[in-house]
């Protein structure tokens, strides 16, 4: 016996043969679906008129109106309904013509319970993927839909603007912001926006791929190309086809391979170590970055075609810090997401709650007030936010802005202090952490006047 479905789908069965009906009712309720039974099409029609059906059972011989009618009036109705036609041995021409106007499939009689079920469920399992799909489809839509970007500020408002006329192009666009700004946010809009949304989006932090393996991440490779290449394996780009391919921290690409990457831009192809030929790509390309490329350009680090090939459209996101605005709204946007998870009911923030955020100068923006307010949340036994759950930002300074000169040299002396803390005073793993080069490295200790005892480099 089939194992039954739990779904409760629903099953509308049509067929004059009223010792059938029963037997279909028994059978197909077995199985777990609701099932809905009918003697005549007129009785069909009517039953669809009135209510949602997964699934139609239908004889090809009855005697009002004949199946293939009735098929009709039911597609009429709902076009994508999947129809069973159920037929003698002498009747399969007729079943077959039913399939050609637009029945899922049809069954001689007498059938096989296993035959009937595995029909179905056939049927219902594209209908399910279809749901699915358009039920995810609807989430990334309530997520990253150009209506739901929490930007109250005008400066958020301009950049939404320009999203909004460039995301159904195929234009290549680099967004660039300090860290936890939302770059990849607005990438994820961009792409949701698009004539691509039903394709993939597939993201990859280019800091995070050793220098080695970065040609194979995005490229691919052939079985055996290279020592440790036990299977053929897809490349980053290939994987994207007909979506987008978000590369974050694009500053971070080796030189050496960002030839390679503009190539495939300009050629729209990639060739897989060891392959021979090309693969073409069909994939829309977004970058982001946190430093100043330009700069990288100037200093060798970054090849200047590929800079401006990247920049066809410049989005660049400014810190929190220079859009006060959007934190009431950011804030109240995460309480609420907190709430849900922690599962409390908290309302808001007290206005002195608020003003501390407001005025708090966010060094790690949007990803460190995000952090904040889950710490409150969790930590909070009201319905409201108060000073006191804030206590990062109190001992901070209390909420009272300093100028941004001061603040930034502030935040940088603190961190420098901290990460060498970390690595015991290790000036390659510091420099390593901070994404500076060792001798820009030695210039900020030098600025804040900071000479820790150096832990030796060990040696093997």
């Amino acid at each position: 016996m089939p194992t039954p479905n739990t779904s409760l789908e629903r099953i509308l069965v049509v067929d004059d043969d009223e010792g059938l009906l029963t037997l279909l009712r028994m059978r197909l309720t077995s199985f777990g679906f609701d099932v809905t039974v009918c003697s005549n099409g007129k009785a069909a029609i009517a039953h669809l008129q009135e209510a949602l059906y997964d699934f139609v059972i239908l004889d090809v011989r009855m005697p009002d109106m004949s199946g293939m009618q009735v098929m009709e009036e039911l597609l009429q109705l709902h076009p994508a309904l999947p129809i069973l036609i159920l037929t003698a041995h002498g009747c399969i021409p007729d079943a077959v013509e039913a399939m050609k106007k637009g029945a899922y499939s049809y069954l001689t009689k007498p059938f096989d319970d296993k035959e009937l079920h595995a029909c179905i469920e056939k049927a219902l399992s594209q209908q399910r993927m279809t749901q699915e799909i358009h039920r995810l489809k609807m989430l990334v839509g309530e997520l990253y839909g150009m209506d739901n970007v929490v930007a109250r500020s005008p400066q958020m408002q301009a950049i939404l603007q320009q999203v909004s006329r460039v995301a159904n192009t195929d234009a290549t666009v680099c967004i660039s912001g300090e860290t936890g700004t939302g770059k990849e946010v607005i990438a994820r809009v961009l792409h949701c926006n698009s004539a691509r949304s039903t394709g993939p989006f597939v993201a990859v932090n280019c800091a995070a791929i050793p220098e080695s393996l970065f040609e194979s991440e995005l490229f691919g490779h052939t079985k055996g190309s290279f020592t440790g290449a036990y299977q053929t394996k897809m490349g980053l780009f290939e994987t994207g086809q007909r979506g987008t391919l978000f590369l974050d921290e694009i500053g971070e690409m080796p030189l050496a391979l960002q030839g390679k990457l503009l190539r495939a831009i300009q050629e729209r192809e990639v060739v897989p170590i060891g392959a021979r030929q090309p693969i073409k790509i069909d994939v829309r390309l977004i970058t982001a970055t946190n430093k100043d490329l330009s700069l990288a350009v100037q200093e060798g680090r970054f090849r200047e075609d590929l800079f401006y090939r990247i920049q066809v459209v410049p989005i660049a996101i400014p810190p929190l810090r220079e859009r006060r605005q959007d934190i009431p709204s950011l804030a109240q946007h995460f309480l609420k997401k907190s709430a849900v998870r922690s599962n409390k009911a908290i309302r808001g923030f007290v206005p002195d709650a608020l003003q501390t955020l407001t005025v708090y100068s966010w060094p790690g923006n949007i990803r460190e007030l995000e952090n904040v307010v889950e710490h409150a949340v969790i930590m909070s036994t009201q319905d409201m936010i108060t000073p006191d759950l804030l206590p990062i930002i109190r001992q901070s300074g209390k909420g009272m802005l300093s100028p941004l000169t001061e603040a930034k040299e502030s935040f940088e002396r603190d961190y420098l202090k901290t990460l060498l803390q970390i690595t015991e005073g290790n000036i390659s793993r510091s420099s390593q952490i901070a994404g500076r080069y060792r001798s820009d490295f030695y210039k900020l200790l030098k600025k804040y006047h900071l000479y820790p005892t150096i832990k030796p480099e060990q040696s093997n």
